[in-house]
């Protein structure tokens, strides 16, 4: 059961569930610097053993300009996930707007096989109480 502000999505038996936090002591809205912190947690409900090797991300301002990272592992680990194995870390981003979203894949591979597979990051918001109200048309 997903918790609140929790984005999840399962691509072939592994689940990614993201939770997003803005780092107000970390931010400077008054020079354009807003950072947020997310908590991902990859949980393996299949019943292959995979490893995750690389990943990528799309890091979408609040004007719509979009940034890919693309790197091996996460946090400098590639870690195994054996059925019902789970990871979790905590990672952050900068942004010069104060809100934005990001989503991307991990990209995986079957240890058993070497057959590789993207797992879905699924999109999630970064607000800040820095948002302007209404819509800006």
């Amino acid at each position: 059961m997903a918790k609140k502000d929790e984005f999840t999505a399962t691509t072939r038996d592994i689940r990614v569930s993201v939770r997003a936090f803005y780092l107000a002591d970390q931010s400077e809205p008054d020079r354009g610097q807003f950072v947020w912190a997310y908590r991902v947690e990859i949980a393996n409900v299949g019943r292959e053993t995979v490893q995750l090797m690389r990943r990528t991300w799309h890091i979408t301002d609040g004007l719509g300009r979009t940034q890919t990272v693309h790197g091996a592992g996460v946090i400098g680990e590639q870690p195994v996930l054996e059925p019902g194995g789970r990871f979790e870390y905590t990672s952050g981003t900068p942004l010069a707007t104060a809100s934005g979203f990001m989503q991307g894949a991990y990209h995986m591979v079957v240890t058993d096989s070497g057959e590789s597979f993207d797992v879905a990051i699924p999109a999630f918001s970064l607000d800040s109480p820095h948002q302007p109200s209404g819509r800006v048309h």
